[in-house]
């Protein structure tokens, strides 16, 4: 490769000036370290570098080396489980490597190269492959097969084929001739550039919810796998909280959780957290099916650029190996801005609230590498994107909140009063929306019955209507209402505290089944339709109210444990014995 000079510095922005021969986006080397850098303008006077490292040492007259290939991330067993920076450098390696903190031009392979991994071949001489076949499956972790897959631009007949074994990520355990008479070595990895969404047989309506166990969402505002939600929310609402609620109970196979810009010390609990936290479908630890990309707010800015790329493209390959993922993007807010600081360096012509004019097109290019597909090899797999925004002050009309909302399907939206006032998951029923539930109704039909899409629609109705009455409550106070809104206000709020409230420490509270959630429903809706035959015979709702059974209500999800839900009959029959003695 030739070598070029640098001509000019600008914080994370590197110029070379004079004739190259770079290609755009193509990934380089700068200085005599060897930062990693991407290619991200040229003209005939010049070439713009985006360095993902610190550029603090550099001068002009320092050697740019290019690669001839475009910014890539290694993809390979030994992923999960692991911890990398944006640009998929192993944290735990370099640590290892060079102390607590990360060296400039830290040359550590992405994936451990010495270890030996349990291979088993699925082909034989012969055999024509594809892209996107499976050759080979080997253990990454006790509940991970890690499926290995012919690169997506490779095809050919297999020559050679070794015996099952143990063996290194780069040795080779297959040979195949492809239609020019190439000879091509499968390893047990392959390349693929973090900005090329990898490509899919088909792309298949969002049919199958992501279930995860949070009553607000599942029943009033669920997600499909496949799907793109974002949560939106000002500074202490729960985002980062609500995300890991997420990441631990929701039913993905895999999740990949990037912090991008977040603080160092949330990444740390997420660490702690994750590594403590036994996964409750395999009674195994977390971490046995996570993957952290770590980009924290002291990290070079260009590198939070590039780790939401970085995540995805993990994502896509677990995906195409037939597996469910969910990606946790914490912050985009922050990521936005590391664009629009690299667009100031740039001096590129500011939009909205100096952001770039292409914001919308890169949030656009992420979000729509969610979705479920059938695989190159046939299989289905999915990738499910959350992403946190954190708009300054909780505007959402800000730039990155509102061109998130072109982009998703699903608003979580956060609410500061409610957080405050200790609700969590503190996602506002007003403001929020999903627009999920015609993909998604046939599959609760089938699985949980007509009733559950009955009741839901009953909560919203009863949540809107009670929403309308506080407005008059603030002017004129609750005395003037009639019994049969003073009952609405009253459901709704064994709702609110009942059954959207939800309690992450409370062992029965922080994941709770469909069929639970059901079941909360229809007894809430039972007491409101039978406290309101009495209303309408004129009995006042003071005796209702007198009873205590709302309050009874709204500790419900405390005292029916997950695997007692027989014991709703026995509130149901309750009801029924002490509405009945008003009556009588």
């Amino acid at each position: 490769m030739n070598n070029y000079k640098i001509f000019g510095i600008n914080g994370p922005v590197v110029t070379v000036k004079g004739s190259t021969a770079f290609q755009m986006m193509e990934m380089v080397y700068v200085g005599k370290e060897k930062l990693v850098g991407e290619i991200i303008g040229i003209t005939d006077e010049a070439t713009t570098i985006q360095v993902y490292e610190e550029t603090t040492g550099l001068k002009p007259g320092d050697p740019v080396e290019g690669t001839g290939a475009p910014m890539n991330v290694l993809l390979g067993p030994g992923i999960i489980d692991n911890i990398f920076d944006g640009i998929e450098r192993p944290l735990a390696a370099i640590e290892e490597k060079a102390g607590a903190f990360i060296s400039r031009g830290s040359a550590v392979s992405a994936l451990d190269d010495e270890k030996l991994w349990d291979v088993t071949l699925k082909i034989n001489v012969g055999d024509k492959l594809k892209g996107g076949d499976i050759y080979a499956t080997l253990p990454e972790t006790p509940i991970i097969e890690h499926r290995l897959m012919v690169h997506p631009d490779l095809q050919g007949v297999v020559t050679k084929v070794m015996p099952n074994g143990k063996y290194k990520l780069f040795d080779t355990i297959a040979v195949i001739k492809d239609d020019l008479g190439v000879e091509h070595n499968l390893t047990l990895c392959q390349k693929w550039p973090i900005r090329t969404s990898r490509p899919v047989k088909e792309r298949l309506s969002p049919t199958v919810p992501l279930i995860t166990g949070q009553r607000v969402i599942d029943t009033l505002f669920p997600i499909a796998k496949g799907g793109a939600a974002a949560i939106p929310g000002g500074f202490g609402t729960g985002k980062t909280m609500t995300q890991h609620q997420l990441a631990k109970w929701c039913d993905a196979d895999i999740i990949i959780y990037v912090g991008c810009g977040e603080r160092g010390n949330e990444m740390s609990q997420v660490l702690d957290e994750f590594s403590e936290l036994i996964d409750p479908k395999s009674q195994r630890p977390m971490t046995d099916r996570t993957v952290l990309i770590a980009n924290t707010s002291n990290m070079p800015v260009a590198a939070r650029e590039a780790s939401i790329y970085t995540g995805i493209t993990l994502a896509e390959y677990y995906r195409d190996m037939g597996y469910h993922v969910a990606m946790m993007a914490d912050s985009t807010s922050r990521w936005a801005e590391a664009l629009r600081e690299i667009s100031g360096r740039l001096e590129e012509m500011p939009a909205e609230e100096g952001f770039p004019a292409y914001l919308p097109s890169r949030l656009a290019e992420f979000y729509e590498r969610a979705g479920r597909i059938t695989s190159l090899c046939g299989s289905e797999g999915s990738v499910t994107l959350i992403g946190a925004v954190s708009p300054q002050g909780s505007d959402f009309s800000e730039p990155v909140t509102q061109n998130t909302k072109r982009f998703t399907r699903c608003f979580w939206a956060l609410d500061k009063a409610l957080a405050y006032a200790r609700h969590y998951p503190a996602i506002n029923w007003i403001d929020s929306y999903s627009e999920y539930f015609n993909d998604l109704d046939p599959w609760f039909e089938e699985n949980q019955g007509e009733d559950f899409i009955k009741y839901r629609t009953k909560i919203a109705s009863l949540l809107q209507e009670e929403n309308q009455l506080m407005e008059i409550v603030k002017l004129i106070g609750s005395d003037v209402l009639p019994d049969d809104q003073k009952l609405v206000i009253e459901t709704a709020r064994v709702i609110r505290v009942g059954f959207l409230q939800q309690n992450a420490f409370h062992a029965d509270d922080t994941f709770v089944s469909l069929e639970k959630q059901k079941l909360m429903m229809k007894t809430i809706l039972y007491m409101h339709k039978k406290s309101k035959k009495i209303i309408s015979a004129e009995i006042p709702i003071s005796k209702i109210l007198n009873l205590g059974i709302f309050d009874k209500l709204t500790k419900m999800k405390y005292d029916i444990p997950n695997s007692k839900p027989e014991m709703f009959d026995e509130y149901i029959k309750d009801i029924d014995k002490q509405l009945d003695s008003i009556m009588q």
